[in-house]
């Protein structure tokens, strides 16, 4: 699947990644051919790994502080799903965050969350095959998994 496949497919989320949108992007997905519903995945993952990134993942939750007024984290899971958020935003948000970090920092809030995104290549999957999805993609979308866009974590 070409980029440019991917972001048209993302694009019918509208820009959010909500459990009905993905339902519906997972329902367009399975009518293509299998090697669509992988190549999805293979970008998908892609897309959340180059996002994988010190400097987004060390940002603070935007609209959260801990019990003594300081910036509250994200987690992992959060991290993960933030990302998934900026990718459901569409491909000139994608692209935009890598040269303002700014840009990335307002999918940090609890208003979004990207997690319905990860399971739309399983649903599409199982809707065209009737099996469960037990592939692996080339990339590991996994916060911190990106040894390049987190250096210290480096062995």
């Amino acid at each position: 699947m070409t980029w440019a496949d991917f972001w048209a497919l993302i694009a019918t989320l509208d820009g959010e990644a909500t459990q009905e949108s993905c339902r519906r992007l997972a329902e367009e997905l399975s009518r293509r051919p299998v090697p669509d519903i992988i190549g999805f995945a293979e970008r998908h993952a892609e897309a959340l790994y180059r996002l994988d990134q010190e400097k987004f993942g060390t940002l603070p939750v935007v609209d959260l502080t801990d019990r003594d007024g300081s910036p509250f984290p994200q987690s992992s899971d959060v991290f993960l799903y933030t990302r998934c958020a900026v990718v459901a935003a569409g491909r000139t948000v994608w692209e935009s965050v890598f040269f303002d970090v700014d840009k990335f920092a307002p999918y940090t809030s609890t208003e979004y969350d990207g997690e319905w995104l990860l399971y739309v290549p399983d649903q599409a999957y199982e809707l065209a095959t009737g099996k469960e999805w037990d592939l692996m993609t080339r990339h590991c979308f996994e916060s911190y998994s990106n040894r390049d866009g987190w250096p210290h974590l480096r062995n």
